[in-house]
């Protein structure tokens, strides 16, 4: 691994010093038609350094307000990257107290389209359940011309948080939920709210697998999906990281669909660190035959590359 370099940093714009032009919960795209990687990133300028921008960030669009929506790209493969690009402008509106992205990673889609997960706070709907007075909802941004201009969907579930998005074999758009109700919910309706657009998120539907199939003790997770042939057939196959427990982050096990998020058999699930931990995790296709996963331990950060067949060992599955 080459060492850690900073691709974003707003150093002491405002005139404020730099611990008070925090950048953070990134999320990272690769556009394979441009082969452009692009980041998004929460940029929150002048708050206190005890304060986090999820409670005082404040509806408005300047960052003096509010947290700012910012990306930067590279097209030459990580080694230099852009000046950043405050999109604030072009996707949030003016009476939300937040919009950030959701932590993890984006896709590009088969027509090219770039898609971000993303959340916004809003006093709309269902009283939050975190105590604050703005409600959060998973959502979707995206851009249809490379990156040039962003639009942003409708929430698709209030009390939602870091989401993450993956495309279905129909072209469809499934978002998998963080779930605020999971914090207390521990029976058989515990799990990741899952939810369905075949409009860029103007509209949702609610996946059947939603709140039943996947535990989580709320937290942050990963999906990604990937074109398999399964025995003589090929199809979509989705790949599903997370501390897979109700009550404690622990048990990160990744996990394996074969009918596109409607099932997640126990004997395509893979235990992979069972001790607790912070929990998050980004999953990526390291090779037609790998899986790359990288996760918060209990101190490290952790990458491991995993054999597809580790994960799915009852099938002939091949790229």
């Amino acid at each position: 691994w080459e060492p850690m370099k900073v691709i974003m940093d707003m150093n002491e714009w405002g005139g404020k010093p730099e611990y008070l032009n925090g950048v953070g919960d990134p999320a990272i795209l690769y556009d394979h038609k441009n082969n452009t990687i692009w980041v998004a990133a929460l940029w929150v300028h002048g708050f206190n350094r005890d304060d986090m921008a999820w409670w005082v960030s404040q509806p408005g669009m300047t960052p003096e307000k509010t947290g700012q929506f910012m990306l930067v790209k590279s097209t030459d493969d990580g080694k230099t990257w852009s000046k950043p690009i405050n999109i604030t402008q072009q996707i949030k509106d003016p009476s939300w107290q937040l919009l950030l992205q959701g932590p993890g990673r984006g896709i590009c889609t088969d027509d090219g389209t770039l898609i971000f997960p993303a959340q916004f706070k809003a006093n709309i709907g269902e009283k939050a359940l975190d105590g604050g007075k703005y409600t959060s909802h998973s959502t979707i941004i995206y851009s249809k011309d490379g990156g040039n201009t962003w639009h942003i969907g409708t929430g698709a579930k209030p009390n939602t948080t870091e989401a993450q998005v993956v495309q279905l074999s129909d072209g469809s758009l499934m978002l998998n939920m963080r779930d605020d109700r999971n914090r207390q919910i521990k029976d058989d309706t515990n799990g990741r709210a899952v939810a369905v657009t075949n409009d860029m998120g103007k509209t949702w539907t609610v996946h059947p697998s939603s709140n039943c199939a996947l535990p989580e003790p709320n937290c942050m997770a990963s999906i990604i999906g990937a074109d398999f042939r399964v025995g003589k057939e090929n199809q979509k196959v989705l790949f599903f990281s997370n501390p897979a427990d109700k009550y404690r982050r622990i048990n990160m096990t990744i996990k394996a669909s074969l009918d596109e998020g409607m099932t997640w058999p126990e004997h395509y699930h893979l235990l992979i660190h069972a001790p607790e931990g912070f929990g998050y995790s980004c999953l990526t296709m390291v090779d037609e035959q790998h899986v790359g996963i990288v996760y918060e331990g209990n101190r490290n950060l952790i990458f491991q590359k995993i054999p597809v067949s580790d994960i799915i060992s009852d099938q002939n599955i091949n790229k």
